[in-house]
């Protein structure tokens, strides 16, 4: 990765998986980790300087994202334009485009924030989850007929390791 958008923060540098996509057009900024098969878009800023930032395997952060102090868990999605701030996302979940996970909130694995949710501060979001609206609202996956193994599959995240690795100076 091209040095000029990855910042140095009280003596910590961002580390980077060899085996990672992160956009030479991306800002990293500190305390931040960025894993295996994982995937950072252009125009997505990881500001880990309060709290440090864990971008899991095989996870991918869509263009635009902001992150202030997360941990995303392994197999993420995280559309475009979406907002983190000192939040968790757990395994397996998908966090659509320009929602909004603020300070506090932990979503459970295998959850699916739709697009446009707002998640207020301090909220736990129990596993297999569907989460919409402004404010959120949250009903079990189960009682909403959606397949989050379909969801996945249509945004599958190898799907964005195999598009990361077509790109090749996007991400040099």
């Amino acid at each position: 990765m091209d040095d000029r958008r990855s910042y140095e923060f009280e003596g910590v540098r961002p580390t980077i998986h060899a085996d990672a996509h992160v956009s030479r057009e991306a800002t990293l900024i500190g305390d931040v980790t960025v894993a295996a098969d994982a995937s950072v878009w252009p125009g997505v800023v990881l500001r880990g300087d309060v709290e440090p930032i864990e971008v899991g395997r095989a996870s991918h952060v869509g263009d635009n994202a902001t992150i202030h102090g997360a941990t995303i868990g392994e197999r993420v999605m995280l559309g475009h334009g979406a907002v983190l701030n000192e939040a968790t996302v757990g395994d397996g979940s998908l966090i659509g485009f320009n929602a909004t996970v603020n300070t506090g909130v932990v979503v459970g694995a295998g959850s699916i924030v739709a697009s446009g949710t707002v998640i207020g501060d301090n909220h736990e979001i129990p596993p297999v989850s569907f989460v919409r609206g402004v404010p959120a609202e949250v009903t079990p996956l189960a009682e909403t007929g959606i397949d989050p193994e379909a969801i996945f599959e249509e945004y599958e995240s190898g799907g964005y390791t195999d598009l990361a690795a077509r790109h090749g100076e996007l991400f040099e």
